[in-house]
């Protein structure tokens, strides 16, 4: 090459500005009840600008040096009819160096858009979140003004009123949490999980549950607590499934808020890593956590912890029948998720996905069910020893 344009093409590299050609590695689509997700990733930070147009309704995005590829195109072709928020994607070449791209929407929306570094087996991610122009509450069963039923009985004791459990299956969408020896996802074998545990506690008399997701999206740590509160859970139930990085690790294990550091070194690596989820899954920083953020509170925060202490044994006593336990113990650390001022909240670790034998169990639909009702008996067990006695939260709908 020629000194002069050897020298030119350095120069246009280092000038701020002046756009490289880039070609996207991946793009992602991930729609969910409460918000649509967008991923597109590359090897650097993509450069762009946004805007929205009405009559109709679209988001443009445009990509400032990102050259036209077949990841790009095939965006489009990952939108389903069922998409919340999207009716149509289009990608063009709006002008030399800049793709632009263009979401046709089915309603007003508030787009978030924020980048992502490198991590894990991610690069560079350019995060475009659709979320609905006017909030609407979670949505919950509608309630109905019948007669409320007679008071249910479980192990003898009378229930006044419809216990609700809120059920959290363990990362999803851009996050896969573990990923096993046989290259199961834990995202998918704890939302299996969920599913089948909520199945079996809607089919109580005095209980239903809610799950916090109910496919494969993330949801930030935050927004899973969130959500509990707004359907006025009970209980708070996290769903996952351990890793370690030798195989002969295996077993189950509960765990609990702590408000005075980890109980053991595992306690708090393990906590580390699933508050580690909201970097990998893709949460917004600069949207501001009520709970993360914030010190423990004071004494309603100390007897919501020892309540779920209490849930905490009555499970892992149950889970033990099922599985070998990890640890014989209730652990404690301070695990975001669990971070409700007033819902008792444990963590499930249901078995290690990274031990090939107990990746095996944990895809096998009638170990799920054994494990489900082993999780069910102990919430069952927890509330014949501490009956809910304040008034009904939620009544019964059909």
């Amino acid at each position: 090459m020629h000194p002069l344009l050897k020298t030119l093409l350095l120069c246009c590299v280092m000038i701020p500005g002046v756009a490289q050609a880039l070609q996207l590695t991946a793009t992602r689509l991930w729609p969910s009840p409460d918000y649509t997700r967008i991923t597109l990733e590359a090897p650097q930070a993509v450069v762009y600008k946004q805007f929205t147009l009405s009559n109709p309704n679209r988001l443009v995005i445009d990509l400032e040096g990102v050259e036209t590829s077949e990841v790009l195109d095939a965006l489009a072709s990952q939108l389903t009819p069922d998409d919340p928020f999207i009716s149509a994607i289009r990608v063009g070449v709006n002008r030399p160096g800049t793709m632009r791209l263009v979401l046709d929407l089915k309603t007003v929306i508030k787009p978030s858009l924020f980048q992502l570094p490198p991590l894990e087996q991610y690069g560079h991610r350019l995060v475009v979140d659709l979320y609905p122009a006017q909030p609407t509450l979670i949505s919950a069963p509608a309630t109905v003004t019948v007669e409320p039923p007679p008071p249910a009985r479980l192990g003898g004791v009378p229930f006044a009123r419809l216990i609700t459990v809120a059920i959290d299956a363990g990362h999803g969408g851009e996050d896969p949490g573990a990923v096993g020896a046989s290259g199961s996802h834990e995202k998918n074998i704890t939302l299996a999980l969920a599913k089948k545990l909520k199945q079996k506690i809607d089919a109580q008399e005095n209980m239903r549950a809610v799950l916090t997701r109910d496919g494969d999206y993330f949801v930030p740590l935050t927004q899973r607590v969130i959500k509990a509160r707004a359907m006025k859970a009970d209980l708070f139930l996290s769903i996952h499934a351990d890793a370690f990085i030798k195989p002969h690790a295996r077993g189950s294990s509960v765990f609990a808020l702590s408000e005075n550091g980890a109980t053991s070194v595992a306690a708090r690596w393990l906590a580390k890593k699933e508050n580690d989820a909201d970097l990998i899954g893709g949460a917004n920083i600069d949207v501001k956590d009520p709970f993360l953020k914030r010190t423990l509170i004071d004494l309603s925060q100390t007897a919501t912890i020892n309540d779920s202490l209490k849930l905490g044994h009555a499970v892992l006593k149950e889970i033990g029948g099922v599985n070998t336990l990890h640890k014989n113990q209730v652990e404690q650390a301070g695990f975001a998720v669990l971070k409700a001022p007033d819902i008792p909240s444990i963590l499930i670790e249901t078995a290690f996905i990274s031990n090939p034998e107990e990746e095996r169990r944990l895809n096998d639909a009638d170990y799920q069910d054994k494990f489900a009702n082993a999780i069910l008996n102990g919430v069952k067990a927890y509330f014949s020893k501490h009956p809910l006695t304040a008034p009904a939260r939620l009544t019964r709908y059909p």
